[in-house]
This record gives C-alpha cells, sequence and structure tokens, in this order.
C-alpha cells in the first residue's frame, strides 16, 4: 500500500513539471477542434433528430407537456440539447483518454524513467501497433459494458458505481500497458501484471472516480447547453489533466514495480565479470572444445589459492 501511496504523491507533483503542462494542451487543442467542428456542422440536425425521437415517445411527451403546465416551459428547448450532450459524454471521455495513451504517456513514462530509473534497461516488449490495438480492444470491451450497464445508470446509487469502474478497468488496462510498453519485455509484463493487478485495478478505479470531476460541469443544466463552446473544452481539459495524472501514477507504480522485479530476480545470479567466473566458463568451453586443445586445469573452486 506504501507504494501505492508512493506514486500517488510522486504523479502529482510531476502534474506541475512544464513538460506535462505542455503537453496537457496537445490532446486539448485536438478534442476542441473535433467537438467544435462536429458541433459547428451537425449540432442543428442532431438537436432535430433527438427532438423528433422524444415526440415519438407519446408517454414523454406527455411528460413534458405536463411539466410545461406547471411553469417548466423552457424544459422542451433545454431537454434534447441536454440530451446529446449527455449522449457525447462518453466518446469525449474515450477519446481523451486515447489521446492521452498515444499523444502523452510515451513522453510522461521517458520523463520518470530519466528522473527516477536512469539505469532501467528498454527491453522493447511491445510497439505502437501493438499498444495502438490494445487500447482499441480494450475500448470497445468498455463500450460493450458501458451499453449494457446503461440501464442501471438510472438507478440513482448504481450510477455513482458503474461508471466509474468501467472507466477504472479501462484507464488500468491502457495506462498499464503504455507504462511498460518501452521497458519490459513480454514476459516481465505479464508477470508484473499478474502480481500487481489487484492494485493496479484499484489505481484505476480511483482514476475513475477522479474522472468524475468534469461532470461537475455536465451538470449545470441549461447554464452549460448555453455556455457549451466554452464549458466543453474546459471540461476537456479537466480530463486530460486527470488523465495524465492517472499515466504519471501508473508509470511510476509499474517502473518501480519493474525495477524491483528485476533486482530480485537479478540477486542469486553470479556476477559474470568476477576472475572465478571467467576462468569457469572458459573451462565450460574447454570441455566442449575437442580434447587436443583441453591442456588448461580445471579452474579453482571459488576462494582457492591459485
Amino acid at each position: 500500500m506504501n507504494k501505492i501511496f508512493d506514486s500517488f504523491w510522486r504523479a502529482a507533483v510531476y502534474c506541475l513539471h512544464p513538460r506535462v503542462i505542455a503537453l496537457s494542451f496537445l490532446p486539448l487543442i485536438i478534442m476542441a477542434v473535433v467537438s467544435l467542428g462536429l458541433g459547428y456542422f451537425f449540432w442543428e440536425d442532431a438537436i432535430t433528430a433527438v427532438r423528433s425521437g422524444l415526440e415519438s415517445y407519446e408517454l414523454l411527451a406527455s411528460m413534458v407537456r405536463w411539466l410545461e403546465g406547471l411553469g417548466l416551459g423552457d424544459l422542451r428547448v433545454v431537454l434534447a440539447p441536454a440530451i446529446l450532450l449527455f449522449l457525447a459524454i462518453p466518446a469525449i471521455v474515450i477519446a481523451t483518454l486515447l489521446f492521452v495513451a498515444l499523444l502523452m504517456t510515451p513522453a510522461m513514462v521517458a520523463l520518470v524513467a530519466e528522473r527516477r530509473f536512469p539505469a532501467l534497461q528498454r527491453k522493447k516488449g511491445g510497439s505502437l501497433l501493438s499498444s495502438l490495438l490494445w487500447s482499441l480492444g480494450s475500448t470497445l470491451l468498455a463500450l460493450v459494458a458501458l451499453i449494457v450497464s446503461l440501464p442501471l445508470w438510472l438507478i440513482p446509487p448504481l450510477i455513482l458505481i458503474f461508471p466509474p469502474l468501467i472507466w477504472g478497468w479501462l484507464t488500468y488496462r491502457v495506462m498499464s500497458y503504455d507504462a511498460l510498453v518501452d521497458h519490459a519485455s513480454a514476459e516481465e509484463r505479464r508477470v508484473i501484471f499478474r502480481q500487481h493487478r489487484t492494485r493496479l485495478l484499484g489505481i484505476g478505479v480511483v482514476s475513475g472516480y477522479l474522472g468524475a470531476a468534469p461532470s461537475l460541469i455536465w451538470a449545470s443544466g441549461a447554464m452549460f447547453v448555453a455556455m457549451a463552446p466554452i464549458l466543453v473544452p474546459v471540461a476537456i481539459w479537466i480530463y486530460t489533466l486527470v488523465f495524465a495524472f492517472s499515466s504519471l501514477w501508473f508509470s511510476h507504480y509499474l517502473l518501480a514495480a519493474l525495477d524491483e522485479f528485476r533486482r530480485q530476480n537479478n540477486a542469486f545470479t553470479p556476477d559474470l565479470r568476477t576472475p572465478d567466473a571467467i576462468e569457469s566458463i572458459a573451462y565450460e568451453e574447454r570441455v566442449r572444445a575437442p580434447s587436443d586443445l583441453q591442456t588448461l586445469p580445471p579452474p579453482r573452486t571459488p576462494g582457492q589459492q591459485p
């Protein structure tokens, strides 16, 4: 548990690093341009489609008319944009996570390795293509879980459980892989994932709950609909910072776990640079050589006088 808290505070401090702050604007710019561009070209058509769908449900239309009779006349105007923005939240969150994983995580892992583990060998157990496929596969599974659990979000307690769990699982899958893709071999990565799966999932779930912070902006109701061009980029930047922090948290924890794993597994490995080890290797080579080349005596035991 101490390792989790140590990685947490290190990640929080690293978020103030100028390089991390500068990198956080790259996904923000891309996502803001894409979101505002799609909104400019398709917003009105999407609003019309949502309103048509709402009017086709007689029960919902009757409820809206009843609320309008109580003096909530603006509900019909706000309801369709609010529903559309609610449906856009998962797409924005997933896209932001993928942009952070692809554009920021490699640089942040390199920053952590450079400052904390400069001697940690890079074994290149994966590639950019494998990381992309892993992220896309995990994203598809998360989308399926979101769609299946969507009816449960209408139950007040469950909406506080299922979305953070799904976001946490997705963050754990994506960030863990990207944190080790350069430094660990494929076998090392599998072993570390198996040994630390529970803690890594816990970090992911906490990150999922931290990702609920921008929901305060979405929940501002009519004000958010009116100020969407301003508040959408703000929410995207908050998502970016949350995922950047999560990436740093996974990077600190997993690189420390990899360093410890290698030190433990090399603790009983003989130092091949010692004279005894060198002479032992030479003797083994002579044993495998033809008999007429075996002219030297066998190596002395460790500590034996020459």
